[in-house]
């Protein structure tokens, strides 16, 4: 199997990145590359890997879908009892990766995480499907149960519950905004020589500088 690992690559060429592509804004650059993702029809564009960590450093990561987004960060909900949300209430640092494997693009984000308001999340969760209002009931996020059936159960006793009436938003239930620090875009080069640059914050607004690969 190492063997074959080894061998496991290929070339890339999809495009090139050069300082003047690149916005003075990164948030400008982030919606412009966005918007290639979905006009390239790939799937989950607004799929993003979210790192957390503990106050003593023990990581986690899973992936999660951004919400929202503009000047003042990137959103996304989850419920407040999960890991993600215990790690973030200890330590506010947090990571966003977004691989769009087909355009030979990264965008990382690297920030602090803060909780959304309660009216913007409960906004958020009444454009929810109904389904997944109520599974926000169901599930004890990152809880161990023993079997699946008990979440199916659960369900079907909230559908019961709820019948044809409104879905309140459970007050475990938020959302997060993510304040960047950096933003760094990547595109895959020839000869793995990518192409890198970071934007870092300053007290003026925004540095950006290539990085080497």
């Amino acid at each position: 199997m190492s063997d074959r690992l080894a061998e496991m690559r290929r070339t890339y060429g999809h495009g090139t990145l050069d300082l003047d592509d690149l916005l003075p804004d990164p948030i400008a650059q982030f919606a412009r590359w966005f918007d290639h993702a979905v006009e390239a029809g790939l799937l989950d564009p607004n799929a993003m890997s979210l790192a957390t960590a503990t106050a003593s450093g023990q990581t986690s990561l899973r992936t999660v879908l951004l919400k929202g987004y503009g000047d003042d960060g990137f959103l996304f909900f989850t419920n407040l009892q999960s890991t993600k949300a215990l790690q973030i209430a200890e330590n506010p640092n947090v990571s966003l990766l977004f691989f769009w494997r087909e355009l030979e693009r990264q965008v990382i984000v690297n920030g602090a995480a803060a909780r959304l308001p309660l009216a913007q999340v409960a906004t958020y969760f009444l454009t929810r499907p109904r389904d997944s209002r109520i599974a926000a009931w169901v599930s004890q996020q990152s809880r161990v149960i023993s079997a699946r059936q008990i979440l199916e159960a659960k369900f079907e006793e909230m559908l019961r519950t709820f019948g044809s009436g409104e879905i309140p938003m459970p007050s475990f239930w938020g959302g997060y905004r993510v304040v960047p620090r950096t933003i760094e875009f990547w595109q895959g080069g020839s000869r793995r020589l990518h192409d890198r640059f970071l934007y870092s914050r300053t007290a003026s607004g925004w540095a950006l500088e290539r990085l080497s690969p």
